[in-house]
């Protein structure tokens, strides 16, 4: 996911106005890069972006204490302000797509900003200029990251017809049909919080893994063993009543019952 920014001067809104901006979403991918090279040769604007990977997104979404795609939203887009602030920029004014509640969102921002005007709303990309360039900065970085990835994973059968990466594209879904793994269920470039995949995750295999049975205390005394499925602590991003089965031990590994060895809380 690719979080963009675009800054200028006041006086040179209405020539970003006459740049033909518009939403990334409503443009060619053609017409994107055309207008991203107008942007780089301009001397008079300046942009920034912030890229995060989907393996960061999954982990952030599907910890024990979650963070949802609202709140890391906010946090790239204060980030950006932050940056563009410590470059010695003078900004007085701040237009921002929202997330959420824009009232909410924008309090929040001047709390953070008090010298700095904002103003979120709904569809700012197609409101103002200066967000639907940054709308495309975003978008053109995020095109060029998916035609370079490298991928982790060495499967012979994979490749990179992603579509447009929206829910509903018959080509983003033909896509992850195709690259659905029954273990480990999608390849790195997937952010597995993402809701498009909760349906696959409902037909993975059940894996189960051992865990040591921690006292109160914080210690293990290595008799109390356990078994979690896997699905149960946030790997396949929907909800379920969390199961443990109770093993006595029984299901432990050969390789740490023979060698008599146990979890080791301090030393």
């Amino acid at each position: 996911m690719v979080y963009g920014c675009l800054y200028c001067g006041l006086s040179y809104q209405e020539t970003l106005s006459s740049l033909n901006f518009a939403d990334s979403k409503t443009l060619k991918e053609e017409k994107r890069e055309e207008l991203f090279e107008i942007l780089k040769s301009d001397d008079s604007i300046g942009w920034a972006v912030d890229v995060l990977d989907p393996r960061e997104l999954s982990a952030k979404m599907l910890k024990k204490n979650k963070i949802n795609l609202n709140e890391i939203s906010h946090n790239s887009a204060i980030g950006l302000v932050n940056r563009v602030l410590n470059m010695g920029v003078l900004l007085t004014e701040v237009y921002v797509d929202t997330v959420g509640d824009a009232e909410k969102y924008r309090i929040k921002l001047s709390e953070l900003f008090p010298a700095v005007k904002f103003v979120v709303a709904k569809k700012a990309d197609s409101l103002y200029p200066v967000v639907s360039g940054a709308s495309i900065v975003a978008k053109v970085i995020r095109d060029r990251a998916l035609r370079s990835w490298a991928f982790d994973e060495t499967s012979e059968n994979m490749h990179r017809n992603f579509g447009s990466g929206y829910p509903g594209d018959p080509e983003t879904k033909a896509w992850l049909d195709h690259h659905k793994h029954s273990v480990f269920g999608f390849p790195s470039l997937v952010r597995f919080s993402w809701g498009t995949c909760t349906p696959y995750f409902n037909k993975i295999v059940e894996v189960l893994w051992e865990s040591d049975k921690v006292d109160e205390d914080g210690s293990s005394n290595g008799r109390g063993k356990r078994q979690l499925k896997l699905s149960n602590v946030g790997i396949s991003g929907y909800k379920r009543k969390t199961e443990e089965i109770e093993s006595s031990g029984k299901g432990r590994c050969k390789f740490f019952q023979s060698r008599k060895l146990e979890l080791l809380a301090h030393f």
